[in-house]
């Protein structure tokens, strides 16, 4: 009898074991099912891993060149409004995901004085309108960068800053000049770097390095190699080039060769003040790397039409994740909308597009649009120079 009530307490507390464990189980599987209220995924997305493909586009124009009859034209009651300037070309600025400009004239204010040609000093309130026309990052480092030196930086980063507009090329200190200027934009990394051929004769003052970047291959090397590992792509802007010629020197194709083998992505190109062709360069690696040789004046107080020729520069980005992890990145769909820096008598200054300066004082813009297209195209026909951007 006894051995009978041993064995039958041994089945009960089997049985209620039994019980307990599947109410726990149910309750664990109804809590993996649901939180707080809210339904929760259970697919194992490290086992599952899914395509993943995004593409951004990038802008890019070229100089900002503020002569005096820029700014004078300007001027307000109250301030500077350069705002009227780029109206009729804010749509094609703002369609992009990143937009970059070439600002060649030191944004140092009117505290420490304007001054144009030879040492510029261009009005604090340009940087209000690119920000109101959607740039995102400028560059500093060019032949003018030390015109009214170093509080005129000073002056100009500081006020980026409360902008919020990111600048490349010339920094505050050494610890602004190691901080790297990535963009990122639907999940997209782009680094920025800017360098300069030099500063018209005017020296780095001692201890100083950090205020401009010049052009030094190993050092160019480097810092791509630094900002590699960060990005997806890497923009570098490149001051080189001979002014006013139509085609790029030995040494623009040659620094171009180099750096997009050794990690850049697409090289913006400026000084010349006119344009010059776009390119593309196939790597050691297969990979076809963008550059624009230089991409004109935007802005500026030159005279002569090729000097009031510009364009805005596009190029779209692909990052795309396969399903076996791997990564693959493309630079691709490469366009050039030719530009026009309108003005009469050195005043009414705007930005128009190319083919609508007939309206104005290029009566044959048409044609102007044409030679110019053809003067892109030099290298490949792999660029669409269209009369307006989408």
């Amino acid at each position: 009898m006894r051995n009978k009530i041993i064995i039958g307490s041994a089945l009960f507390l089997i049985t209620l074991m039994i019980v307990i464990f599947t109410n726990s189980d149910y309750q664990n599987s109804s809590a993996t099912k649901q939180a707080n209220g809210h339904p929760v995924i259970a697919e194992n997305h490290f086992q599952n891993q899914k395509y993943f493909e995004s593409s951004i586009t990038l802008n890019a124009i070229g100089d900002l060149l503020i002569h005096s009859t820029v700014y004078k034209d300007a001027r307000t009651s109250s301030g500077y409004d350069f705002n009227p300037m780029f109206k009729d070309i804010k749509y094609y600025l703002q369609n992009a995901d990143i937009t970059f400009a070439n600002q060649e004239t030191v944004l140092g204010g009117s505290q420490i004085g304007l001054s144009t040609y030879p040492q510029f000093n261009t009005p604090q309130e340009l940087g209000d309108t690119l920000k109101d026309v959607g740039v995102d990052i400028v560059s500093m480092a060019n032949n003018h960068t030390l015109d009214r030196g170093e509080q005129a930086i000073l002056n100009a980063t500081n006020y980026l800053d409360q902008l919020g507009i990111k600048y490349v090329g010339a920094y505050q200190n050494e610890k602004d000049q190691q901080t790297q200027r990535i963009i990122h934009r639907k999940g997209i990394a782009v680094g920025f770097l800017a360098y300069t051929y030099g500063t018209n004769g005017i020296p780095i003052p001692d201890g100083k390095n950090h205020l401009v970047n010049y052009i030094d291959e190993d050092k160019i090397l480097n810092d791509i190699q630094d900002l590699k590992p960060k990005t997806d792509f890497i923009v570098v802007s490149m001051h080189f080039g001979n002014q006013y010629q139509p085609l790029p020197n030995d040494e623009q194709v040659h620094l171009s060769e180099l750096l997009t083998n050794n990690g850049a992505d697409v090289i913006i190109g400026h000084h010349p003040h006119v344009i010059q062709p776009v390119d593309w360069i196939s790597t050691d690696e297969g990979e076809d790397k963008f550059v624009a040789y230089s991409l004109g004046n935007f802005l500026s107080g030159q005279k002569g039409t090729d000097r009031l020729i510009g364009a805005i520069m596009q190029i779209k980005l692909t990052k795309t994740i396969n399903s076996n992890l791997t990564t693959e990145y493309k630079v691709s769909d490469a366009k050039m909308m030719p530009t026009y820096n309108q003005y009469e008598n050195f005043q009414n200054y705007k930005v128009v597009p190319l083919v609508e300066a007939n309206q104005y004082s290029l009566s044959n813009a048409k044609q102007w649009f044409e030679d110019k297209k053809e003067l892109i195209q030099t290298f490949t026909n792999r660029v669409e120079v269209v009369p307006y951007l989408e």
